[in-house]
């Protein structure tokens, strides 16, 4: 969840860190801090907050040298302050971290037994000091930091810095991602390609178990057992990694105003600009499969709902969706007829990570949809399958899920193709729905004026419910996911045919109710249970089409019109007002909407 960055330049590496690290403050914003060689000298700055705190901190006492690493925090050990903050130093040894040290309290015993003393709260200062007793026994650094990683059990990125050492950086990762750029006489690590595009495009991600040995004219990489390997240098796009809000007060704005665009490069990707062939893996063959198990987190979960009525309704599949926390701990039986699915923005969230390595050799096929081709999940994966959304930097996902939505689509077209369970004229009119989505985007963008006043009222509310019906239904899920993570107003969601069965006791005059019903073959079901619900006087915000909207909007609070589409493709148009609800709710409110309080946005640990 944390970002790290490194620097080994020919500048001085304070601004750089910092600009860096600004762009990873998605991964979290608890605390930030440098530490940097100069003369031979280590010193750190650290601040309590977001990185802008550390920023003025540096101004009124400035860190020089050109050698340092930097930290932006998630907090897991211990809280957000100043002691707390990355990086931490011991003796001659400054150390970032992102990840989880299992084993810190039984190291802390050891080193408490040899009468090391602790002023942190953290796993991470037990590295630091592991690494300080090794070096104070006469190891050098590197001997001393292969020694720390050998003990060290857990989830993890780390950059070691020196005293002394004016020219040497040492990378490590198990788990969590970290990446070596590549420089004229510089070198860098960062978390991912985000924080180091500004310096360089050539890009060697390490692998899990990797250790690197940076100079400023040298990268050494070894693996797990200490032997020197060799690991391939990437040419990044520049423009992908871009990080700017064009122009939108922020970044969550800006990332729902680019689904148009965005969805209509997936859709040049995987589709032709005419007919019904669909451009996928060769490798992917649903016709000898009985099953799909899906596995993700999050809105991604929500993503996988989504498309297990696709691949049900229209290719005739069953499916399975799970949690990916949840999933390996319940060691579930899996066929060799099985092709298991994993979902992520990141392509290294930890949970979603483990659940498929728990797949490999059980399953038939090991499959994902990811943002970041790079990824940990995507090279892990026999097939990846790339979401094309662009760099996500709004904490809460919009761009991704759709995205996401749009690949599965996809995907589901094709495993019925080839499953023979839909009609080549049934196929040929989805997909020509599917290549106006672009279109029928920027109608419901164009709605904005009417969620925003609409917004206003639910800013008041303490509570408010969501509420679908079949495809629907996980689109409200991930409705309320999003009111709750930006404007903290507790939100829940339901199967409307659930109401009844206990949700509907919450129901009065203050809570908002947001039904989520186009003209489909449910919505007269869906307007019996709005009825159940204005009958206790709750207050029913209406998301329809047109001729919904005729037929059911005269009872109901406030009504947001929506184009008309096909109902397979509902989820990915009704996504549009699901965002922007929670986003003007949460302007209304004044919470911080691209970095909501306690959350961050690649979860990188369990």
């Amino acid at each position: 969840m944390c970002g790290i960055v490194g620097v080994l330049g020919s500048h001085e590496a304070a601004p750089i860190l910092v600009e860096s690290l600004k762009r990873l403050e998605y991964r979290g914003y608890d605390s930030a801090g440098i530490a940097t060689v100069n003369d031979g000298v280590l010193d750190r700055r650290r601040a309590v907050g977001k990185l802008v705190n550390l920023s003025d901190l540096l101004v009124h006492d400035p860190l020089a040298g050109k050698s340092g690493i930097g930290h932006t925090r998630w907090a897991t050990h211990g809280g957000p302050s100043v002691t707390n903050a990355h990086p931490h130093q011991a003796g001659d040894v400054a150390v970032v971290h992102n990840g989880i040290i299992e084993n810190f309290r039984e190291l802390r015993e050891e080193l408490a037994g040899l009468g090391v003393n602790f002023h942190t709260e953290t796993d991470t200062e037990t590295i630091a000091l592991l690494t300080a007793h090794y070096l104070d026994h006469g190891m050098s650094p590197v001997d001393a930091a292969a020694k720390t990683l050998s003990r060290l059990d857990g989830a993890f990125a780390l950059a070691f810095l020196f005293s002394g050492e004016d020219d040497l950086m040492i990378g490590a990762r198990k788990g969590s991602p970290l990446a070596v750029g590549h420089g004229e006489g510089e070198m860098y690590l960062g978390s991912d390609a985000i924080a180091l595009s500004p310096m360089t495009d050539k890009i060697t991600y390490l692998e899990d178990g990797d250790w690197v040995i940076l100079t400023r004219n040298s990268c050494e990489i070894r693996d797990a057992d200490g032997q020197s390997v060799t690991r391939e240098m990437r040419t990044i796009r520049i423009d992908a990694a871009r990080v700017d809000k064009a122009g939108h007060k922020h970044f969550m704005a800006k990332e729902i105003a680019e689904q148009p665009r965005v969805i209509g490069e997936a859709l040049r990707h995987y589709l032709g600009a005419e007919g019904t062939d669909i451009a996928l893996p060769d490798e992917i063959d649903f016709t000898k499969l009985d099953r799909l198990t899906m596995v993700a987190c999050g809105t991604a979960f929500y993503a996988c709902l989504t498309a297990k009525y696709w691949f049900e309704q229209i290719a005739g599949m069953p499916v399975e969706v799970d949690v990916a926390s949840e999933f390996r701990y319940r060691e579930p039986p899996i066929s060799d007829r099985t092709a298991a699915l994993f979902v992520s923005q990141s392509g290294e969230t930890a949970d979603t990570l483990a659940a498929l390595r728990y797949c490999q050799g059980k399953a038939d096929q090991i499959l994902s949809v990811v943002n970041v081709p790079e990824s940990s999940i995507a090279r892990e994966s026999d097939v990846a399958l790339p979401i094309l959304a662009g760099v996500e930097i709004g904490v809460a996902s919009t761009k991704a899920f759709t995205c996401q939505l749009t690949v599965l689509l996809l995907l589901a077209l094709e495993a019925a193709k080839q499953r023979g369970r839909m009609t080549p004229e049934r196929l040929a009119d989805l997909t020509s729905h599917m290549r106006a989505l672009p279109t029928v985007l920027n109608a419901a963008l164009d709605e904005d004026a009417a969620m925003q006043a609409c917004a206003t009222g639910l800013a008041e509310a303490q509570d408010v419910l969501f509420l679908g019906r079949g495809l629907m239904y996980p689109l409200a899920l991930e409705g309320a996911l999003k009111l709750k993570e930006i404007s903290y107003i507790h939100a829940e969601a339901y199967a409307s045919g659930e109401l009844k069965h206990g949700p509907i006791a919450l129901i009065d005059r203050n809570v908002p109710v947001v039904v989520f019903a186009p003209r489909d073959s449910l919505f007269e079901k869906s307007v019996s249970n709005m009825q159940e619900v204005m009958a206790r006087e709750g207050k029913v915000l209406l998301i329809s089409d047109a001729a919904g909207a005729k037929d059911a909007a005269a009872d109901a609070w406030k009504t947001i019109t929506m184009p008309a589409i096909d109902p397979v493709l509902a989820p990915i148009v009704y996504a549009i007002p699901a965002q922007l609800l929670a986003y003007h709710t949460a302007v209304a409110k004044g919470t911080d909407v691209d970095q909501p309080r306690n959350l961050a946005k690649s979860v990188t640990v369990e």
